[in-house]
């Protein structure tokens, strides 16, 4: 499995709406899971993206699709997310 964590600070106010844009989405293909964490005690929110192989990750992200995704999500950004791509080594989904 190959995939991306990322780190985003939601502008304040823009929660619910980042929430809806992010629940409208959906899966490409190849990705086997997703999930998004605000955080109880930082300000930046987490997301994971898990994909079948780093082939199938780099084309969702090299996708136009998924570039009109990140722009409309950026509307909702203080700034650019940092990402961590790289494979999972061990880990389970129920």
């Amino acid at each position: 499995m190959y995939g991306t964590i990322f780190n985003l600070t939601v502008k304040k106010g823009h929660e619910n709406e980042f929430l809806k844009l992010m629940e409208a989405e959906e899966s490409p293909e190849g990705m086997i899971a997703w999930f998004v964490m605000k955080p109880d005690e930082k300000k930046d929110w987490i997301g994971i993206a898990i994909f079948e192989n780093k082939e199938a990750h780099l084309a969702n992200a090299n996708s136009s699709k998924q570039n009109e995704s990140f722009l409309k999500m950026m509307n909702h950004l203080e700034s650019e997310p940092t990402w961590t791509d790289g494979n999972y080594v061990i880990g389970e989904i129920s």
